[in-house]
């Protein structure tokens, strides 16, 4: 297929391109640099050092023979994402250009704003652009786990079915988004599910658990090839942040009691199940839910999970939780779609946490301690973070100040 990876440049989207290059699609990357300036923004990098986009797809094609096609630009610009359309004619969209980390988008009104308006105007002009360019485009929207919120109930894959007064319909599962970063992600899928109601398009919405690990088949094959590794208490995912903290003797540090429950999966995953996503297209008009993940944990269980597999002695400090969350909670969701399309999933076991491990013991020279622990609150809306850079929207070039070898 000819597959569009947007955010190629980014943790997920760059692993992603290469996945499906080597699986024989013809693959576009589309990024604006974007996760770089945060980075540049926040005075953190990425724990294991990443390469220019453009030294990335050279070694790409040097170690695998094949072609991965980059495309520079935003997509809230609508000329830029119509013109993409049309150069790389892509039968399949895999969509992870947003801001995509709730801390974020928490820290004050400026960032809040720019996440909504980076995140639901993106996504807006791609839904134009697919139905004026080729309303047979397959979108594959990551989405969030997020969106559902912690109800008391079981969690179906984005309907449900209601009797209320005696009549019965499916509707779409109720949301409870925890930041304004999960509330993008509940605008985007309700765009997107308008816009294949009225359009006649196509999509799947990929709700996405936490995701875990670095290191993929394809970029284990060149250092230039590394994907990135947050470890920060802003962008930083909470198993890959207990690794890098265990490496380096810092407490591991877990919100509140450590009982707020997640759905999780291997990065080996991710790419999987968004080839089977593409492979797999949804009929004309439907939006279609997948719940993307593979097991459930409490945060606390990934913690001691880190302990035990550490060889050394780690500590666990339980810190007043900085989000307005249920610390112990009710937490049952289905994610059978994917499983039936052929998944075999990657399961959490020690062999992985070693391996994250030894990512995090490896590059520990690049930890700054400072980055660690939280310093974004829910209840507050102006937290106090360590800036080297211009706020997003300054319109400072701090894209390409950012995108050189770190």
């Amino acid at each position: 297929m000819r597959i569009l990876v947007l955010g190629g440049d980014g943790y997920l989207g760059w692993p992603t391109a290469l996945h499906l290059s080597r699986r024989g699609h013809d693959v576009g990357v589309v990024d604006n640099f974007a996760r770089r300036q945060y980075d540049f923004e926040m005075g953190v990098d990425s724990l294991v050092p990443i390469a220019r986009l453009q030294r990335r797809v050279r070694v790409w094609e040097e170690v695998s023979g094949l072609q991965v096609e980059p495309f520079i630009g935003d997509l809230t610009d609508p000329t830029f994402v119509s013109r993409v359309l049309v150069e790389f004619r892509p039968e399949a969209i895999v969509h992870f250009a947003e801001q995509r980390s709730a801390p974020y988008s928490m820290i004050d009104q400026k960032h809040a704003v720019y996440t909504q308006v980076n995140n639901v105007v993106g996504t807006l002009n791609l839904l134009y652009a697919i139905a004026d360019v080729d309303p047979s485009i397959h979108l594959v929207k990551l989405g969030t786990m997020g969106e559902y919120g912690t109800p008391n109930i079981d969690i179906e894959e984005g309907f449900i079915e209601i009797t209320h007064r005696g009549r019965t319909d499916v509707m779409p599962y109720p949301k409870q988004p925890g930041s304004f970063y999960h509330l993008s992600k509940v605008h985007d899928s309700h765009n997107i599910m308008f816009a294949c109601r009225i359009w006649g398009l196509r999509s799947t919405d990929l709700n996405q658990g936490i995701v875990y690990g670095q290191e993929t088949p394809e970029t284990k094959l060149h250092p230039d090839l590394a994907t990135r590794f947050d470890y920060d208490g802003v962008f930083g995912t909470v198993l890959n942040r207990f690794a890098v903290q265990a490496v380096v003797g810092h407490p591991l540090t877990v919100y509140g009691t450590g009982g707020q429950t997640r759905g999780m999966l291997d990065i080996r995953d991710t790419l999987a199940c968004v080839e089977l996503a593409c492979l797999n297209a949804p009929a004309e008009g439907e939006y279609r839910v997948f719940n993307q993940f593979t097991e459930s944990f409490t945060v606390a269980q990934l913690a001691q999970m880190v302990v035990d597999a550490y060889p050394g002695r780690v500590d666990i400090d339980y810190l007043d939780d900085p989000r307005v969350e249920k610390e112990e909670h009710y937490y049952r969701a289905a994610h059978t779609k994917l499983l039936d399309l052929g998944l075999v999933p990657h399961l959490l076991n020690q062999v992985t946490i070693s391996s994250l491990l030894a990512v995090a013991d490896r590059n520990r020279e690049r930890v700054d301690p400072a980055a660690i622990r939280p310093t974004v609150h829910w209840r507050s809306t102006a937290s106090t973070l360590p800036t080297a850079g211009s706020a997003p929207g300054t319109g400072r070039d701090l894209a390409s100040e950012a995108s050189t070898d770190s």
